[in-house]
């Protein structure tokens, strides 16, 4: 007979029916694997009488989160409910004080208490892990930590938001506009209940905070991230950007510099040949760049019932194998206060604006680019039947805040029509 593992599942959404559903299914797979019967005692929701489609009769159910971390037939406390604030962290920081493992799905929760959680649990002994609250069914966290130990990373960087992905894909596969394309991921169900979690950036984000303290020995830093959004996207930039030999992506990028670290979240162009500008619909996608490896890439499910669920089993699975590490790869206290990049790292620019069609046009926004240190790699113009002209330029590497006086400058010109458009050209 061997020895059980009991869980206490809060939070009966999409991944924590996945759970159950797992280990109900494959309950002698998931003991012949660790040497340990794993089984459910007690769950949490909001809603009991709800129809889940799975059965929870065998299990006890508690109303509040907390009592349920503290159950004494609780082993290893599942947090899946979400949220940054309120049961999900009472409910974390209950199960720790009182010696259980936990295994969370939470990226939001980690991302603002990450490192006093991570402290909390080094020091009563117990594990906190996550694997699911980084790019759904991908183990991201876990090549970090194990697979990829011994190298010193250079850079992380990926797509970490499927419904950003699959909105960017429909604009350019349909020729959608944004708002058809955000529409459609709606109806669909891809969007988060305030969707500017997805569309802003933030849930990606919270994503690659994560990963970066791993990556660079750091405490999170989410509140350091340049955190910008694909509203702004455009049909238009979708089609040059690809008559460029280019795609639009939602891409998140983390390295350590010599000005700090640099961590964004921000729409890029990237080469359409590369593996992040083949990445289609809601699959995610990260690239770890080290020393000794040099680069990896890890493509699957970001999100969805089955994937995230096998990440949160995983971790499961390992609590059960008796393996213990450090939250972030290493021990909380040696985590370092890295400082935030005082300037992101020199890149070509996209730019595309609407000239008026005069003579000397261009010349004056070659002269204005200029004065401020930008190079021009290439130029588009494209046929038009209006006043006014649509451009492409392509810069040579130039350092963001002279992009940003150029840009500024361009009014002055009396040659531009309305705000220019600018996108870094990520080097992947």
């Amino acid at each position: 007979m061997t020895d059980t593992l009991r869980l206490g599942i809060a939070g009966l959404g999409t991944v924590g029916v996945g759970v159950v559903k797992i280990v109900q299914r494959q309950a002698a797979l998931l003991s012949a694997r660790t040497g340990h019967e794993i089984t459910i005692s007690a769950v949490s929701a909001r809603t009991r009488d709800k129809d889940r489609g799975v059965n929870l009769a065998a299990y006890a159910w508690e109303d509040d989160p907390v009592a349920l971390a503290k159950r004494d037939d609780v082993d290893v406390f599942l947090e899946l409910m979400g949220g940054d604030e309120g049961p999900a962290k009472d409910a974390t920081e209950a199960a720790l004080k009182a010696g259980k493992d936990v295994v969370s799905a939470n990226k939001a929760l980690l991302a603002h208490h990450g490192q006093a959680l991570a402290e909390l649990a080094e020091a009563q002994g117990v594990a906190l892990r996550f694997e699911a609250a980084v790019a759904g069914g991908i183990p991201v966290i876990k090549s970090l930590t194990e697979g990829l130990a011994g190298n010193r990373i250079t850079r992380v960087m990926g797509v970490m938001n499927g419904t950003c992905n699959y909105i960017l894909t429909r604009m350019d596969e349909a020729g959608l506009s944004y708002q058809e394309a955000f529409d459609e991921a709606d109806g669909l169900g891809y969007l988060e209940a305030d969707p500017n979690l997805d569309v802003g950036g933030i849930d990606a984000g919270h994503k690659l905070a994560l990963l970066a303290s791993i990556a660079f020995g750091t405490k999170v830093a989410f509140d350091d991230m340049r955190l910008e959004g694909i509203g702004a996207v455009s049909i238009d930039d979708i089609r040059r950007a690809g008559d460029l030999g280019y795609k639009i992506k939602l891409l998140g990028v983390a390295q350590m510099t010599g000005r700090g670290l640099e961590q964004r979240m921000t729409p890029c162009l990237v080469p359409e040949t590369s593996p992040l500008g083949q990445l289609v619909g809601g699959t995610n996608m990260v690239v770890i760049e080290g020393d000794a490896v040099e680069q990896i890439v890890l493509r699957g499910p970001g999100a969805g019932e089955g994937p995230t669920a096998s990440a949160v089993v995983g971790d499961i699975c390992d609590i059960a194998r008796g393996l213990r590490l450090p939250v972030f790869g290493q021990p909380a206290g040696s985590l370092t206060t890295a400082p935030p990049a005082n300037a992101e790292s020199p890149a070509c620019f996209y730019l595309r604006m609407e000239l008026v069609d005069k003579p000397g046009a261009l010349a004056k926004v070659a002269t204005a680019l200029g004065e401020n240190g930008i190079s021009i790699d290439r130029m588009r113009q494209y046929d038009h039947d209006g006043t006014n002209a649509p451009v492409l330029i392509i810069t040579h590497k130039a350092a963001r805040p002279d992009l940003d006086a150029a840009l500024a400058a361009l009014p002055a010109t009396g040659v531009v029509a309305g705000a220019p458009v600018a996108l870094r050209i990520e080097d992947v």
